[in-house]
């Protein structure tokens, strides 16, 4: 039992706040790009971004592990993108400080999307039975490469409400 469920509604649980918070994180990842904000998807995302990685701790473990790492390096980076959104106002460099921690910590629920689906989907747990094989690491590093553009492009294309930081700001301005 974990919080008063089995550990198999506790996992269904955890695993449905992942894809709500990695389906959030990609259509405001998507909205940074068109320099659009959408203020409660934004919130949806990093609230549920935020549970799921504190739910992955309530998991049963005899050892600190990846999976510990990963939800530590998340929670550090939303500790980031939440100040630089909610305290700072996205002002300056906190703008670009928040795309590219909010895009961190989509890419680390993706990441661990794809570690999960190696390791639970049949055919792909056939190609990389111990998550070393060619298979994974080009899986991974396509993820990786991903977000790094789209990250890119988030950052570039990301100035609300007229910030004159954009590298068009005077284009926009006139």
């Amino acid at each position: 039992m974990i919080l008063g469920l089995t550990v198999a509604a506790f996992t269904a649980l955890h695993v449905l706040i992942s894809l709500v918070a990695i389906a959030a994180g990609l259509l405001v990842l998507f909205s940074m790009i068109a320099n659009r904000r959408s203020e409660a998807l934004t919130a949806v995302f990093l609230a549920t971004t935020v549970l799921t990685s504190v739910t992955g701790f309530f998991f049963h473990s005899t050892a600190i592990g990846p999976p510990h790492v990963v939800g530590v390096i998340s929670l550090v980076v939303l500790a980031v993108a939440l100040f630089a959104l909610y305290r700072r106002q996205l002002a300056g460099r906190w703008r670009a400080a928040y795309v590219i921690t909010a895009v961190i910590a989509l890419y680390l629920n993706a990441f661990v999307g794809v570690v999960q689906a190696f390791q639970k989907i049949g055919p792909l747990h056939a190609l990389a039975p111990k998550g070393t094989e060619p298979a994974f690491v080009a899986a991974q590093g396509l993820t990786l490469l991903v977000f790094a553009g789209l990250g890119y492009l988030a950052v570039r294309g990301f100035h609300p409400e007229g910030d004159l930081s954009a590298p068009d700001a005077g284009l926009r301005a006139a």
